[in-house]
């Protein structure tokens, strides 16, 4: 199966936007951008990141066994592209600390997740996490449609 087809075709499910984040050995926030970020259970209360293999977080997930996922507001495109490897000059990144782990301030959601099973997914992996803080605001989503950013439109 031709890779660049793949990601053409799956890019045509619409997602959120989300900074998945954790605390280094030293204590430092790392994150990375994510949209494979996914609700798996009420009860108990799961959720599920997965993460490239080569990524520089992945490691820091899996030393650390808990991560926080912050959901990006419309305005936080620059966080984004930050955090996938974009630098931003001049941008002030503001954590908050909950549950032990490192949330961007400002997020439309936060959540912060102990690890409690971690899965093997092809060049990926998944992090099945227990959901021990919660947060929300009110606030429009950055989206993610077709390899670019998106607005949300009106509900009809």
């Amino acid at each position: 199966m031709d890779p660049t087809e793949f990601r053409r075709t799956l890019g045509r499910f619409a997602t959120g936007v989300t900074v998945v984040s954790a605390y280094d050995e030293g204590g430092n926030p790392r994150g990375l951008t994510a949209n494979a970020f996914m609700s798996v259970s009420l009860d108990p209360p799961l959720v599920l990141v997965s993460l490239d293999n080569r990524s520089r977080t992945k490691p820091v997930l899996e030393r650390a066994g808990r991560y926080g996922v912050s959901v990006l507001a419309e305005e936080q495109r620059a966080l984004s592209d930050h955090f996938a490897g974009r630098p931003q000059e001049g941008l002030e990144i503001a954590f908050e600390e909950r549950a032990g782990v490192p949330l961007l301030k400002g997020a439309l959601a936060q959540v912060a997740a102990r690890v409690v099973a971690v899965y093997p997914g092809g060049d990926h992996t998944l992090f099945l996490g227990e959901v021990e803080y919660l947060s929300w605001r009110e606030g429009r989503p950055l989206l993610y449609y077709a390899g670019r950013y998106g607005r949300l439109g009106e509900w009809g």
